[in-house]
C-alpha cells in the first residue's frame, strides 16, 4: 500500500504525464494539482490512476498547498510533472525522512546535457541559494525542486506564499526551525515535448519568478 502521496503541481501538462504516470513507483500514491490547465491534464492523470485536485488560484505555491490539503499519507513527496526528473529518484529522499536521517530531503539538480537548464534560470536559482547560504546557513545547494518530508510537519511549518516564492520561504522556515537535510543529485532532463516551463521557458518567466524570490526574502 502506498505510505506516501506523491504531489505533481501542473498546467498544460497531458502530454508528459502519458509517460510519466506509469513510471512512478506505487509506493506513491499519485495527487495531480490541475492549475487551470487547458488542455487534458487532468483526464490524462484520471485515465492513469492517478486522484485529481483542481486549483483555480494561479500559483505554484497554491497549487502544492492544494495537494498538501488533499494529501492524506504520513509522508509527501513533490516533484515538477513536466517529465524533467525521474520519478525513480525520489525513492532514495523517501527513505532517509523514513528512517530519520533527515526531515526534509530534497534534489539537487544536475543537467543532463547543455542546453537542459537555461543560463537565466540557473543564474537567478543561484543567486537565491547563495543568499540563503549566506544568510540562513542554508544545508542545500538548490531550491528543492524535487523534496520529501513528514506532512504535519510540513502543514505546521505555514508556508503562506502561494507563487513562485513557495520553496524558498519552504527553505527558510525549514532551517529556521532546525530541519535536517539530506541533499542528492537528481538527474535534471529536457521537458516533455509539447509543454512550455512557465519559469525557465523564458527570460520573462525567470524574472517573474526571480521577483517572487525576492519578495519572499525582502518580507521575511
Amino acid at each position: 500500500m502506498p505510505h506516501c502521496d506523491l504531489i505533481l503541481p501542473c498546467r498544460d501538462e497531458g502530454p508528459a504525464l502519458v509517460a510519466l504516470l506509469p513510471r512512478i513507483s506505487d509506493v506513491f500514491h499519485v495527487i495531480v494539482v490541475d492549475n487551470g490547465s487547458s488542455d487534458d491534464t487532468a483526464d490524462v492523470a484520471r485515465r492513469l490512476g492517478a486522484q485529481v485536485v483542481a486549483e483555480s488560484v494561479p500559483g505554484y505555491g497554491s497549487a502544492i498547498h492544494a495537494g498538501l490539503m488533499a494529501a492524506t499519507q504520513p509522508y509527501v513527496a513533490f516533484m515538477d510533472g513536466d517529465g524533467s526528473f525521474d520519478p525513480d529518484e525520489l525513492l532514495a529522499l523517501l527513505d532517509d525522512v523514513k528512517n530519520g536521517r533527515a526531515d526534509l530531503a530534497v534534489g539537487r539538480r544536475r543537467p543532463v546535457r547543455r542546453g537542459v537548464w537555461p543560463w537565466h534560470a540557473r543564474a537567478g536559482n543561484a543567486l537565491i541559494v547563495a543568499w540563503l547560504r549566506r544568510r540562513i546557513a542554508l544545508d542545500a545547494h538548490d531550491i528543492a525542486p524535487m523534496r520529501v518530508c513528514r506532512r504535519e510537519a510540513l502543514v505546521d511549518l505555514d508556508v503562506r506564499d502561494r507563487r513562485f516564492g513557495y520553496p524558498v520561504e519552504l527553505l527558510q522556515k525549514a532551517t529556521q526551525a532546525g530541519w535536517r537535510f539530506k541533499e542528492h543529485d537528481v538527474a535534471y532532463h529536457p521537458r516533455a515535448e509539447g509543454t512550455r516551463s512557465k519559469v525557465s521557458g523564458s527570460v520573462k518567466g525567470t524574472f517573474r519568478t526571480a521577483r517572487d524570490f525576492w519578495k519572499v526574502l525582502r518580507d521575511d
